[in-house]
């Protein structure tokens, strides 16, 4: 009987969104909101955003005779859902790239401004 071997399933982890930028939601519950990233995931291709995706999490008392407690977290979210908004035209745009002067420099499609 032939041994069955898990095949491993690669991404292209090319993230062209980074910590700090203005993107808006284009799907999903928070759908239309905007936020700020806070923590990039590129091995798993997902993005944090602060105060959005929010979901309630119960935890545990911690010592003996404490009440247990409902935090809310943040959850990562696909980085597809998401698209940056350009700092010029202010618009949800894709990202594309160009070298200026030696250096790899981000730029907007619909403006053609660097970011």
């Amino acid at each position: 009987m032939k041994a069955l071997t898990k095949r491993k399933t690669t991404l292209n982890n090319k993230m062209k969104l980074r910590k700090g930028d203005q993107v808006k939601i284009i799907s999903g519950k928070d759908r239309g909101k905007t936020g700020v990233i806070m923590h990039v995931f590129s091995s798993e291709n997902k993005v944090s955003i602060e105060g959005l995706n929010v979901y309630k999490k119960r935890s545990r008392p911690k010592k003996a005779g404490q009440k247990g407690e409902i935090v809310q977290v943040a959850r990562p979210l696909s980085a597809t859902n998401v698209m940056l908004i350009c700092k010029s035209c202010k618009k949800p745009t894709r990202i594309s790239y160009k070298f200026e002067n030696n250096k790899k420099v981000r730029f907007c499609k619909n403006c053609k401004a660097t970011n």
